[in-house]
C-alpha cells in the first residue's frame, strides 16, 4: 500500500458493537491463498439477501438495500467510525485483508480487538480511539447530515465544517 499523511472522505458509521472478524469476512472466503476476494464479500452476510460462496459473481446478487456501506450516500467512503471491540472474534488477517481491498483507509473506534488492531497497523490501516461519547455524538451527527472528513495522520487530527478532534491511537 502506498504511504499516506492524509484521508479526506465520506464517514461510514458503522453502529453496532462487537464487530467480530467472521462477521468482517466470513469463514467460507477464507479458503482461498489469494486476497482479491476479500474485499467484495466484505460483511457479505450483511450487505446481501442470499448466501455467497466463493467466486460468486456478487454484482447479480440481491443487496440489503437497510446495510449501510450499501447506500448510496456512503458509498466510496474510506473510513469507518465505529463503536466499541471491533475486530473482536479470531486473529485472521483477512478482516484487515477485506477492508483494505474495499477501500477502508481507516478506522475510527471506541476499542479495537488486540490482535486486529496489529493486524490493520501492519498493513497499513490506522485505527484510532475515540470516547464513546464523541463516537455517539460523531454518528447523530453523520445520521442528521453528511459528513465528509479530513484526518491529518501526522497530527492525529479530524476535521470537518462543523467538527474537529483530536483522535488518538491506542
Amino acid at each position: 500500500m502506498k504511504p499516506f499523511s492524509k484521508i479526506i472522505s465520506i464517514i461510514t458509521p458503522f453502529d453496532k458493537a462487537n464487530v467480530d472478524t467472521d462477521q468482517i469476512i466470513p469463514k467460507q472466503f477464507l479458503k482461498s491463498i489469494k486476497k482479491s476476494g476479500f474485499g467484495p464479500n466484505l460483511f457479505d452476510a450483511w450487505r446481501y439477501e442470499d448466501e455467497g460462496y466463493p467466486g460468486q459473481d456478487n454484482s447479480i446478487r440481491p443487496l440489503n438495500n437497510e446495510f449501510v456501506m450499501n447506500k448510496k450516500k456512503f458509498l466510496g467512503s474510506e473510513v469507518l467510525i465505529a463503536k466499541d471491540n471491533f475486530g473482536c472474534g479470531s486473529s485472521r488477517e483477512h478482516a484487515p485483508q477485506a477492508l483494505i481491498r474495499w477501500g477502508i483507509r481507516a478506522i475510527i473506534g471506541e476499542s479495537f480487538a488486540e490482535i486486529f488492531y496489529s493486524n490493520c497497523i501492519a498493513i497499513g490501516i490506522p485505527c484510532f480511539t475515540l470516547s464513546k461519547e464523541l463516537i455517539q455524538k460523531i454518528q447523530k451527527y453523520i445520521d442528521d447530515k453528511f459528513l465528509f472528513l479530513e484526518i491529518d495522520l501526522k497530527k492525529s487530527l479530524a476535521k470537518s465544517k462543523d467538527l474537529n478532534f483530536n483522535l488518538e491511537i491506542k
